[in-house]
């Protein structure tokens, strides 16, 4: 199987990020970060219908994040693999910040359906614009720098943010 992904794909088009609209989408590609797989093993590991899993596969094939890596021959009918077509997604561009509101839709849904004991940690602290941009940096260079364990492990989901809420207004004095 020639199922090599690039090493980066940049993402900043409109219909990329259209792709990118629906949390399932997210889902099929946190699923095929690993290895190839079929509409049947994606349908399967998502509890979703096959239907819904191919629908979906064809809009993020057509914004070029999958790929068909094999064709196999199977009882009479033609099998294909997908494969996410790069390890990493540079989001850019103006729907760089709603994608993000979408992707931890998906995250939430993956964490609800997890194994496990998953870790979640929540908190508000505050920082300067130079501690939080070190600390994004160490935390991006933590989760990119690891190494894959292989086929025969099990897969496991890693969401990171550094984020800055949004201030409330301040109250006027009476």
């Amino acid at each position: 199987m020639t199922d090599e992904m690039a090493d980066r794909l940049e993402i900043s088009t409109a219909e990329q990020f259209k792709a990118l609209g629906h949390p399932l989408r997210h889902r099929l590609l946190f699923a095929l970060g690993q290895e190839a797989a079929t509409i049947s093993q994606l349908a399967t590991s998502l509890g979703t219908a096959k239907g819904n899993v191919a629908h979906h596969l064809g809009v993020l094939r057509d914004a070029g994040m999958v790929r068909v890596v094999e064709t196999r021959q199977v009882r009479g009918g033609t099998e294909q693999y997908y494969r996410r077509a790069a390890k990493l997604f540079d989001f850019t561009g103006e729907g760089e910040r709603a994608n993000s509101a979408i992707a931890l839709q998906a995250a939430a849904a993956e964490l609800q359906s997890s194994t496990g004991r998953p870790m979640l940690n929540l908190r508000n602290i505050r920082l300067t614009e130079a501690q939080a941009e070190e600390l994004q940096d160490r935390l991006s260079s933590i989760v990119h720098d690891l190494a894959d364990a292989g086929r025969g492990e099990a897969r496991y989901g890693v969401v990171v943010s550094v984020y800055r809420p949004q201030q409330p207004e301040p109250t006027p004095p009476n």
